[in-house]
């Protein structure tokens, strides 16, 4: 049975309420007694005591699952470019490019992920996307060349690739909006476990076994999640706000036979959930978010040519324990960024007498962008190329600890934040998001490693510190004008009564 609750701040009532409904209708209408206000305030509670607490742990661990497969296909992958280069004939640098193109993969995915979970739910996408994973898997373990490792790389992220979006989109249905932001930090911490992990689980089987063992365990993973959701997972979105809820209920109210059963695949425009981004809102955080992960692939993308060739680390399983110290930041930095991000909000919403400002959420994530991200990855490149021996490899894991938890501090505030202002279009807005974040990345990372050939590690991580603190001055803004912004252009943000 749902649990009954009392929100921990619920809305505030007013004689007068204008916004959208939960399913994204106007809605302006008169409230003129107390009676009808407190029946709105348990419709609106009702929506997220649908699940108890126990259920409601159990469907964040499970999309969590999801959620850190497509981390541990990317993390994983990193540890094993030697392995790769010199199984396939080729270079690092070549090897590296399919990092870029999985990110690629990741945006796309994403956005069709998203897309066709507000019209079927979100079930319906991780029961396409992981057999996706899994098949891909198979594929990069049985791939000979070039060519063929990036084609099944492509479908193996691709599969993936909505965990996240479709995750962040699960927390906004059975989330209120005082608890919302600890519950995306568990998420993210626990999502986040796959960059402290991955490094060293594929360094050790690529240097004991085979890198190829390593992609049938990521595809053993994808088939175990899939029967998980298959078997445990319940559909979480709000009822009546799918797309397809909404065509059988006009059908029904046409009076058309068999309304209620009607199910048909329709063609959605993945493309058209980036129209999204004309918010400034949604674009500034967009952007600030692909400045400071980007921070996170300048270090750990060619690690093993940079720290690996520095201090002499070539065992390929110590060099994929060099990755634990980011992982340990992101998982220590995700819970602690989504809870203070809740009590920012809750103090300021008492502060304001129950007004709501979604971009309070943001305050959060100044510190991290303006010193722990930026400084993080200028002093990873200026300790490896001038510090040596093992004070410089215990300054560079002090960094690479830094970023972690620094990068965290932004992104999981920033989830919540785009879910609190985006709630009918959660996952839509996450992937759009994402997605823009991801071919930003793509298109920066084809130029890593030719860049640290032609100016080197030091000022390579400047660059990146710099656009760090570009992203900084995006959320800085974002939160000062946050609602002048929201008023230039209206995507259908969310408001109180329906968030």
């Amino acid at each position: 049975m749902p649990e009954e609750t009392t929100p921990l701040l619920s809305p505030t009532p007013r004689s007068t309420l204008r916004g959208r409904t939960q399913q994204g209708e106007p809605f302006d209408g008169t409230v003129d007694s107390s009676t009808t206000a407190k029946t709105i305030e348990e419709e609106h509670n009702a929506i997220y005591n649908r699940f108890s607490k126990g259920s409601k742990i159990g469907i964040v661990a499970l999309i969590s699952v999801c959620g850190l497969l497509p981390l541990f296909v990317s993390g994983s992958f990193f540890p094993s470019i030697p392995s790769i280069s010199r199984d396939m004939d080729t270079s690092p640098s070549i090897v590296s490019l399919t990092v870029s193109v999985s990110i690629f993969a990741a945006c796309i995915g994403a956005l069709v992920g998203a897309s066709y979970s507000g019209f079927y739910g979100r079930k319906p996408v991780y029961l396409v996307g992981l057999p996706l994973l899994t098949i891909g898997s198979i594929g990069v373990a049985f791939s000979r060349t070039m060519p063929e490792l990036m084609l099944w790389r492509f479908l193996q992220t691709f599969g993936g690739s909505p965990g996240l979006s479709v995750g962040a989109g699960v927390i906004g249905d059975i989330y209120r909006l005082e608890e919302r932001g600890t519950a995306m930090g568990v998420f993210f911490g626990a999502c986040l476990l796959g960059p402290a992990l991955a490094p060293l689980v594929g360094g050790v089987i690529s240097h004991y076994a085979s890198w190829r063992i390593t992609q049938l365990f990521l595809g053993a993973w994808g088939l175990l999640a899939f029967i998980c959701i298959a078997t445990m997972y319940p559909e979480t979105s709000i009822p009546g706000s799918r797309g397809i809820d909404k065509k059988r209920a006009e059908l029904v109210a046409q009076n058309v036979a068999q309304g209620e059963k009607w199910f048909k695949i329709v063609w959605i425009n993945p493309l058209k959930t980036l129209n999204l981004l004309r918010s400034p809102n949604l674009l500034a955080v967009a952007l600030a978010g692909t400045f400071v992960l980007l921070t996170d692939y300048v270090i750990l993308t060619p690690l093993s040519v940079t720290l690996g060739a520095r201090y002499g680390i070539t065992n390929q399983a110590v060099l994929g324990a060099c990755f634990i110290p980011i992982g340990l930041g992101n998982f220590t930095g995700a819970p602690v960024a989504g809870y203070l991000s809740d009590q920012i909000l809750k103090r300021k919403r008492i502060q304001r007498k129950g007004e709501w400002y979604p971009e309070d959420r943001l305050i959060g994530t100044v510190f991290a962008s303006a010193t722990l991200v930026p400084l993080s990855v200028l002093g990873f490149g200026l300790v490896t190329t001038y510090v040596e021996g093992k004070l410089g490899l215990y300054l560079d894991f002090f960094c690479l600890f830094a970023n972690g938890v620094g990068v965290d501090l932004v992104l999981s505030p920033s989830a919540a934040y785009i879910v609190d202002v985006m709630h009918s279009k959660s996952a839509e807005s996450m992937a759009a998001n994402n997605g823009l974040r991801s071919l930003l990345i793509s298109i920066l990372l084809a130029a890593l490693m030719p860049t640290l050939d032609n100016i080197g590690l030091a000022w390579t991580n400047a660059v990146s510190a710099l656009l760090a603190w570009v992203g900084f001055v995006l959320l800085w803004c974002t939160i000062r004008y946050g609602e002048q912004m929201r008023s230039w252009v209206d995507v259908g943000y969310t408001s109180i009564e329906d968030s």
